[in-house]
């Protein structure tokens, strides 16, 4: 819905789609859930989709199913984080032009990526954290542990735009 708002055509598919149905796309977004990515039975995504050369953005368990099919760590966090956080930028990139510093996010999350895939950088983090969003700028994939759709989330509306219109095209 928020990307219909922001006068994008979009279409929902589940997330096994296979890759050859997406030819032609600009951009993929995989969005949240409440799974395990390391539980057997857990909801997956063809790993191909990261090989299509369109722009990927994860969100919160998309985040953590981009690290895992890359080659990065996902475990279970010490402690869960629901609610209010801080994100503090520590790098940039095009997913948060016109966005610096600290600002508020809302997380829900008790998994997280502990380690980043090979070529990816940590872009912000919070108190609990470490990697609350990460970046292959050159592959155009983005993850982000929080959820930039709520409205909770500061900054939310120009994240998802500029993803769309910065980085999809």
């Amino acid at each position: 819905r928020k990307i219909r708002e922001l006068g994008v055509y979009c279409e929902i598919r589940p997330s096994e789609v296979d890759p050859s149905e997406l030819v032609g796309i600009k951009g993929i977004v995989i969005s949240g859930g409440p799974s395990s990515v390391y539980e057997a039975g857990s909801p997956q995504v063809n790993p191909k989709i990261f090989d299509l050369g369109v722009a990927v953005l994860g969100i919160c368990y998309g985040q953590q199913l981009l690290a895992w099919h890359l080659g990065g760590t996902v475990s279970q966090g010490e402690r869960g984080e629901y609610g209010l956080a801080w994100l503090e930028l520590n790098a940039t990139a095009p997913l948060f032009e016109g966005v610096s510093g600290r600002f508020s996010i809302w997380m829900s999350h008790r998994d997280t990526v502990t380690a980043v895939p090979p070529g990816f950088q940590i872009l912000g983090s919070t108190d609990t954290c470490r990697i609350a969003s990460m970046a292959d700028p050159a592959r155009r994939l983005y993850g982000v542990q929080f959820h930039p759709e709520v409205v909770h989330t500061e900054h939310g509306r120009e994240i998802l735009s500029n993803f769309l219109f910065g980085v999809a095209g």
